[in-house]
C-alpha cells in the first residue's frame, strides 16, 4: 500500500470552504505512482469514513484519514484495463457520523457534464437550447457496475469566487462544492444518487465576501410560493397533439381566425389546479368558441398580486397550480380541443428579490449596471442588460424553452415599449443618448428581432406578439428590413380611442365621431390585434361594462354593440376574462370572476352573443381573412356623426361581402337609407386572377350582381335572445336599385338602438 500523500491544509480549507475554484483537482479520486490511487472526500462532521471499492478481486474495504478541514483520504488499489492502463476504480464512500452510518457515491469522480461545444456556444451567447445544460438536468454516467443515475447540475456565475450546491441531498450544507469551467464563468457539479424532487440552490460568494442563497436561473420547477427553493423536475408527460403540431408547422396563424380569451388562471374560477383547469377551461373556451387562450404569465413569481409580472424563475411553470407536467397537460387537452395557447411573456425587466437574479454572484449580472438602463422606476423592478450576450442568449432560449418544451403557440412580449426606449418613464437628465444620440435602446431592439427571428425560424407556425404601445416603426416587420420581426402588435391607439368614444354619453357621441374613424387611417401600418386587456379593467378603471353611460340596460346594450364592432374591425382580438358576460365590478385577482351574474338574463346574453359571434366570425372569412390588406375593408357610412353610425363591408379573398352597421347612439333609426355593395353573381367560368379585387369599388359596375339582392340579418346585437329589445329587419333586408353614397344598391333598414347589424349575402335573391 502506498503512502498517503501529504495535502496542503491552506488548500484543503479552500475546497471546505467553498473558495476553491477547482475541487474535483482536490476531492475525487487521483492516480499515484505504481498501481495505487488517492481518493479525497468532504466529510467535515464525520466520525469515520470509509473508502469501499469493487473490483474482479471482490470489494476492498480502506480507511480513511482525516488530513483537515473536514476532508478525509485513502489510498487505494487503482484498477487496470487489459492493455495495462490505469484508471481510477469504482467506488463508494461509508461515513459515520454519531449512531448514523451511510453510503454514497463520490460527486467528485465525474467528468464535467457540459463538453466543450456546449461552453463555446455559451460564451458566444447562441446556446438556443440552454436549458439542456444549465440548470439542472437528469444525467448517467456508465460504469463497470452499470449506469450511474444523477443529476447535473450547472449555473453561470463569472463574478463568483465559489459556488456551493445546497439543498435536500445534504441538510442544506455547504458539503458540495462546484467547480468552475474557464472562462465561460460556468460553475458544475453531477450529484449521483439523487433526481427529481430533490429542493436546491446555489449558495454564492461574491468578491465583496459575502455567500448569497440562490435559486436557479434556469430551474425547471420550484417549491410552491412563498417557499423559493427550486426543485429538480424532469417530464413523463406523454404528448397527443402531434396531428395539432404538424398542421401548425404548415399553416400560418397570423392569416387564419385568431379570437383570444385572455385567462388569469388563479382567479378564472378560483381553487383550481392546472388539471382541473385543463377539464374545465377546455370546455368553457370550446363551447364560446374561442380560438387561442391567452394566459397572463405562468412564469414563477413570488408575489401572487403581481399576476405574473415579476418573474423570478423564467423556466418554471407556477407551482401554485401543479408540477411542470401538470401544466404540460393542460396545454396538450386545449390542444385536443383545437384550442391554441398563448403565453404572457416578461422579458422587460424583473424583481429585486434577494433570492433570485438581482445581483446574482454579487455583481450586477442579469441586470444592466448603470442605473439609468437597469432600473425600472415605474415599477421598482430590475432591467436586463440586454447588450451582454448570455443574458440575451438566457432570455432567447427562455422564449424557445416554452415552445419547445411545453408546446404553446404564442408569446405575447409584455412591455415592449418600455425595453424600445431609454427615456421610457424617465425625465431629462435621467437617461444618457444611445452612440447615435437617439432614445432609442439598440441593445434591446436587437435582443427583440433576435428572439423574434429565432422563435419563427425554430418554431414554423408559432406568433410573436407584442404588446407595444407607441408608434415604434415596423414593429410587425420582418428583421431582415429592419423591423422587429413581431407577428402581430397590440394596437393600442383602437383600444384607447374607442373606450374613450364609449365613456361619452351618446348624445355627446357626435363630437368624437373621428375617435372611431381615426383607427383605419393607420390599421395597415401593422399587423394588429385589437385588445380588451385585464389591463383596461383594474386600478379603478372599472369593468367594460361600467365604462359604459347609462341604466343597466343601456350599459349591457353598449357592451353588445361594442364586441361587434370589435370582431368585426380589421384585426384579430382579444377579450379578457369576465367581459364576456359583462362583469359589473372590476377585476380582482383575489375575488375571482362573478360567475353568479350568468343568473341574469342580460348578462347572460352577453354572454350568449360572444359565443355566436365567435361562430360567425369563424366561417366567415371576410372578417379574418384579409385583415392586414386593405382589400379586406371599404367603408360604406363613416361620417354619419349625427346618429353615431358606422358602416363597413369587410371581404374576403374570394370576394364575398359581409356588411356590418353599428348604431351607438341611444335611440332607434327607422328608415335609414344603407348603401350596400353589389353581391357578386357566381361565375365559375372566370379564372381567379381576373377578379377585380375584393377592395375594389368598381366592382359595383364591373362584377355580374345578383338581381335584386338580399341580405340575411346574421346577427343582430338587439336580438331579445341576447337580452336587446327586438328592434331588427325580420332577418332580411332587400337591396334596391337606388344609388346612395356612390353605390348603385341601398335598402332602408332599422337600425336598433346601442345596436350593431352583420348583413350576409343571402344563399340566393329567393330566399
Amino acid at each position: 500500500m502506498a503512502d498517503l500523500p501529504d495535502a496542503d491544509l491552506e488548500v484543503l480549507t479552500a475546497v471546505a470552504s467553498g473558495t476553491h475554484h477547482d475541487p474535483h483537482n482536490v476531492l475525487g479520486p487521483h492516480l499515484l505512482d505504481g498501481p495505487w490511487t488517492v481518493v479525497r472526500a468532504l466529510r467535515p462532521l464525520a466520525d469515520e469514513v470509509v473508502v469501499t471499492t469493487s473490483g474482479s478481486g471482490g470489494d476492498t474495504e480502506v480507511s480513511a484519514t482525516h488530513q483537515g478541514a473536514g476532508v478525509w483520504a485513502a489510498v487505494v488499489p487503482a484498477a487496470e484495463d487489459p492493455d495495462g492502463s490505469r484508471h481510477a476504480p469504482d467506488y463508494r464512500i461509508r461515513t459515520r457520523s454519531g449512531t448514523a452510518t451511510w453510503t454514497s457515491d463520490d460527486p467528485y469522480r465525474f467528468l464535467p457534464t457540459l463538453g466543450a461545444v456546449d461552453l463555446h456556444l455559451i460564451g458566444e451567447g447562441r446556446h438556443e437550447q440552454l436549458w439542456q445544460v444549465l440548470g439542472a438536468n437528469l444525467h448517467r454516467y456508465p460504469s463497470a457496475s452499470g449506469d450511474i443515475a444523477g443529476v447535473a447540475f450547472a449555473v453561470w456565475a463569472p463574478n463568483a469566487r465559489g459556488v456551493r450546491l445546497v439543498g435536500d441531498h445534504n441538510g442544506w450544507g455547504g458539503t458540495h462544492p462546484m467547480r468552475s469551467l474557464g472562462a465561460t464563468g460556468v460553475w458544475e457539479l453531477f450529484v449521483p444518487d439523487v433526481g427529481p424532487g430533490l429542493r436546491y440552490k446555489f449558495e454564492i460568494l461574491g468578491a465583496d465576501g459575502i455567500w448569497r442563497a440562490k435559486a436557479d436561473p434556469l430551474a425547471k420547477a420550484t417549491e410552491l410560493p412563498p417557499a423559493t427553493a427550486s426543485v429538480v423536475t424532469a417530464s413523463a408527460h406523454e404528448w397527443h397533439d402531434d396531428a395539432w403540431l404538424t398542421a401548425r408547422a404548415t399553416t400560418d396563424p397570423h392569416s387564419g381566425p385568431l379570437s383570444v380569451y385572455e385567462v388569469h388562471l388563479g382567479s378564472w374560477r378560483q381553487g383550481l389546479g392546472y388539471r382541473e383547469l385543463a377539464e374545465q377551461l377546455t370546455a368553457y373556451v370550446t363551447e364560446q368558441g374561442f380560438t387561442h387562450v391567452e394566459l397572463l404569465p405562468v412564469a414563477e413569481h413570488p408575489y401572487g398580486g403581481s399576476w405574473g409580472y415579476q418573474v423570478t424563475s423564467y423556466y418554471a411553470p407556477t407551482a401554485r397550480f401543479g408540477s411542470p407536467d401538470d401544466f404540460r397537460h393542460l396545454v396538450d387537452t386545449l390542444h385536443a380541443a383545437g384550442i391554441g395557447v398563448i403565453l404572457d411573456w416578461v422579458p422587460a425587466h424583473f424583481p429585486r428579490d434577494e433570492f433570485a437574479l438581482a445581483r446574482f454572484d454579487g455583481t450586477p449580472l442579469y441586470e444592466h449596471p448603470d442605473p439609468e438602463r437597469g432600473e425600472q422606476q415605474d415599477w421598482g423592478t430590475l432591467i436586463f442588460d440586454f447588450g451582454r450576450r448570455e443574458v440575451r442568449n438566457f432570455l432567447v432560449a427562455n422564449a424557445t424553452y416554452w415552445f419547445e418544451e411545453f408546446h404553446v403557440d404564442a408569446l405575447r412580449v409584455d412591455a415592449v415599449a418600455s425595453m424600445l426606449y431609454l427615456d421610457y418613464s424617465r425625465k431629462e437628465g435621467e437617461w444618457t443618448p444611445n452612440v447615435h444620440g437617439g432614445r432609442e435602446n439598440l441593445e434591446a431592439i436587437a435582443f427583440i428581432q433576435e428572439a423574434n427571428a429565432t422563435a419563427y425560424r425554430r418554431t414554423p407556425g408559432v406568433m410573436m406578439i407584442a404588446e407595444e404601445s407607441t408608434a415604434f416603426p415596423q414593429v410587425t416587420g420582418p428583421t431582415s428590413g429592419g423591423g422587429l420581426g413581431f407577428g402581430l402588435k397590440w394596437n393600442m391607439g383602437w383600444m384607447n380611442d374607442t373606450l374613450r368614444y364609449l365613456a361619452e354619453d351618446p348624445y355627446n357621441r357626435r363630437y368624437h365621431h373621428g375617435e372611431l374613424t381615426f383607427s383605419m387611417v393607420y390599421a395597415y401600418t401593422e399587423q394588429f390585434v385589437l385588445p380588451i386587456s385585464h389591463d383596461e379593467v383594474v386600478h379603478g378603471k372599472g369593468s367594460l361594462l361600467r365604462k359604459m353611460p347609462g341604466d343597466r340596460w343601456q350599459q349591457l346594450a353598449g357592451v353588445r354593440s361594442f364586441l361587434a364592432y370589435q370582431w368585426t374591425h380589421p384585426g384579430k382580438q382579444l377579450l379578457f376574462m369576465g367581459c364576456e358576460f359583462a362583469q359589473d365590478s372590476e377585476w380582482s385577482e383575489s375575488d375571482g370572476l362573478r360567475w353568479d351574474l350568468l343568473g341574469d338574463a342580460g348578462h347572460a346574453g352577453v354572454q350568449h352573443l360572444v359565443r355566436d359571434l365567435n361562430a360567425l366570425y369563424r366561417a366567415t372569412p371576410a372578417l379574418w381573412e384579409l385583415d392586414f390588406d386593405p382589400a379586406g375593408f371599404e367603408w360604406l357610412e363613416a361620417d354619419d356623426a349625427d346618429h353615431n353610425v358606422l358602416a363597413y363591408v369587410r371581404r374576403s379573398r374570394s370576394g364575398d361581402p359581409v356588411v356590418v352597421v353599428v348604431n351607438f347612439a341611444g335611440v332607434p333609426h327607422e328608415g335609414y337609407r344603407l348603401p350596400l355593395p353589389s353581391i357578386p353573381r357566381a361565375t365559375p367560368a372566370a379564372p381567379a386572377e381576373a377578379s377585380t379585387g375584393p377592395g375594389d369599388r368598381s366592382g359595383d359596375q364591373e362584377s355580374p350582381a345578383a338581381e335584386n339582392p338580399v341580405w340575411r340579418e346574421a346577427l343582430n346585437t338587439d336580438a331579445t335572445v341576447y337580452g336587446g329589445s327586438g328592434v331588427g329587419n325580420m332577418g332580411r333586408v332587400q337591396a334596391e336599385p337606388i344609388p346612395h353614397h356612390g353605390r348603385s344598391w341601398s335598402a332602408e333598414i332599422r337600425v336598433p338602438p346601442l345596436g350593431a347589424l352583420i348583413l350576409t349575402p343571402a344563399a340566393s335573391p329567393e330566399h
